[in-house]
């Protein structure tokens, strides 16, 4: 098995690509040891020193290390944890997922379905290149709240990326939208 890595613009986090899916559907967010309970993969990462966040995406896994850690003595086990895991045929999340509180009242509801397309086909796919998601949490008097996750969690460029990418673009689209708003 080879597994190849890319860095993403947060220089906290890098992407790991084991060739095959890690998640079948959806994505999961673990910011921390004890939120990894349902994924023994997560669990297995977060016993690397250094390890802060694990995010595991369609057909990849995104790490975030300390400040204080060095990709250089971390990557290896990583790797290791990574390959041993898929090789042994373990699943990667136990049980069902937790589902997203969203917020938006029923009047927007055909505004918020457009937002969603948009964030679907538009937005997701780029995000994901970077190691991460964006999730849509509400919509109200024109202010679309937003959550991002894996290596775009806390990225130096992700308030650049939301203001003047995703704003833009649902303000171009839709004429409701005035302003994009993180949730952190």
């Amino acid at each position: 098995m080879f597994i190849q890595t890319e860095d993403t613009p947060n220089p906290l986090a890098l992407k790991f690509l084991p060739g095959r899916a890690v998640m079948g559907e959806g994505t999961a967010d673990f910011t921390g040891r004890d939120a990894a309970g349902r994924s023994p993969l997560a669990r297995r990462l977060f016993d690397v020193d250094g390890v802060e966040g694990v995010f595991l995406g369609a057909d990849f896994v995104s790490v975030t290390r300390s400040e204080a850690a060095d990709w250089q003595l971390m990557k290896p086990a990583i790797l290791g944890v990574i390959m041993e895991h898929f090789i042994a045929g373990r699943p990667v999340i136990e049980g069902a997922g937790e589902t997203a509180d969203e917020s938006f009242a029923e009047d927007d509801a055909a505004v918020v379905g457009q937002i969603k397309e948009l964030l679907d086909t538009r937005v997701r796919p780029a995000v994901a290149q970077d190691g991460g998601d964006i999730v849509f949490r509400s919509y109200r008097g024109g202010i679309v709240s937003l959550v991002m996750q894996g290596a775009c969690q806390g990225c130096p460029s992700s308030t650049m990326t939301l203001k003047m990418g995703i704003e833009n673009l649902l303000k171009h689209y839709i004429p409701e939208v005035v302003e994009v708003r993180p949730v952190l």
